[in-house]
């Protein structure tokens, strides 16, 4: 399997379950220490529906990173990337965990006094920009409001050695930006660079708040300020993905179709033809109508029509959080699946073949040819 010898080198106690690659269960080691965890993945391989179980000692130490796992569940594009980020995690937990043991000496206190005291300490100010600070003086939450009017947070885990050891931050922003820390920084220079983050983000986020709330996105259900995609409903059990730069949102995103050939190849042709007109100075929910040549319809409409139908083997509407994204290509029939229900059906047919990673059958409402790419989406 592709990238088992990368995960071997990250996780050598991590193994393989089953053939296809979707069961690993083992100890993933961190300081000198190992922790038992089993991952389970969907069909797909997508790692944002995958499921870690691990023991009651590894979640208790990794409780307050847990917003920044699932961050990079959604983030990484592979099982090894993921892993990769979990120990690094995983070690700064561990840290932060005996860190909580060793007494702060004074100089720590007079140090975040001072620099509690320049962001607004005894006076309004402090209300404004702090959200929280724990009883031992450990962790910090800052608080700011974009030019737009979003609310945003950034966590701040202080370690024993502050000001000079940078503390740990876990902030909701695209995996591009991160919030870095010199010796001599204090807290309000970290929170400026937050707020100058904060901006250079807000074309970004205009742009995906305008498709949040003028479109049907069915992926993510709940986005959060760091996801980078959407899946965007356009018709009966026809839909986009778009993934967008945050650094520079205006310029065409990555863009690919889901649902029947019939349907879809249309709208790749319109999208490949109509390229040279995108103009970066007009929003980019506008630009992808223009060179479609559509008007994504709303989620009012559209559950008003069929669109919102169930997957034609498991009959639930979604799965793992997903709805249903294959379709039987015959536009008589036009029944729609779940890619991990649609893989399994397949499999199961003794009348199917696979070839490289394609596999061929039959739909199981009309008998007509289906074939499904059995390592990727991207259809």
């Amino acid at each position: 399997m592709a990238g088992s010898g990368a995960l071997l080198r990250q996780c050598p106690l991590l193994l393989p379950q089953n053939r296809e690659g979707t069961a690993y269960e083992g100890f993933v080691t961190a300081q000198g220490r190992d922790f038992h965890i089993r991952i389970l993945l969907p069909m797909d391989f997508q790692l944002k529906n995958a499921r870690i179980e691990c023991s009651w000692h590894l979640k208790k130490i990794l409780h307050g990173y847990r917003h920044i796992l699932k961050q990079r569940l959604h983030s990484c594009p592979d099982l090894v990337s993921f892993m990769v980020e979990l120990k690094t995690v995983l070690e700064i937990a561990l840290k932060n965990t005996q860190d909580l043991h060793i007494p702060r000496p004074p100089e720590y206190y007079s140090c975040l006094v001072r620099d509690l005291e320049i962001l607004g300490w005894n006076n309004f100010l402090f209300s404004f920009r702090v959200a929280y600070v724990d009883t031992g003086l450990t962790t910090i939450k800052l608080k700011a409001e974009d030019s737009s009017g979003r609310q945003h947070l950034i966590t701040l885990k202080l370690k024993a050695k502050y000001p000079t050891e940078p503390p740990d931050c876990l902030v909701d922003f695209p995996v591009q930006f991160a919030i870095s820390w010199m010796p001599q920084n204090s807290l309000i220079d970290l929170y400026n660079q937050f707020l100058a983050a904060l901006e250079s983000l807000k074309e970004f986020w205009d742009a995906m708040d305008e498709i949040d709330g003028k479109t049907w996105v069915l992926e993510p259900e709940n986005p959060t300020r760091s996801a980078t995609t959407r899946r965007i409903a356009i018709g009966n059990n026809v839909s986009v993905n778009i993934e967008v730069d945050p650094r520079h949102p205006n310029m065409l995103p990555e863009c690919y179709f889901l649902g029947a050939d019939h349907v879809v190849n249309p709208l790749r042709i319109k999208l490949n033809n109509n390229m040279h007109s995108w103009d970066p100075e007009i929003s980019l929910l506008q630009n992808l109508k223009d060179l479609l040549e559509i008007d994504f319809p709303s989620r009012a409409v559209l559950e008003k029509s069929d669109f919102a139908k169930d997957c034609g083997i498991c009959y639930a509407y979604r799965l793992d959080g997903a709805p249903p994204d294959q379709v039987c290509d015959d536009p008589r029939c036009g029944q729609p699946f779940h890619w991990a229900c649609l893989y399994e059906w397949l499999q199961g047919l003794p009348s199917s073949r696979q070839s490289f990673n394609v596999i061929f059958g039959d739909c199981p409402y009309c008998n007509k040819p289906l074939t499904l790419k059995s390592s990727t989406k991207k259809l």
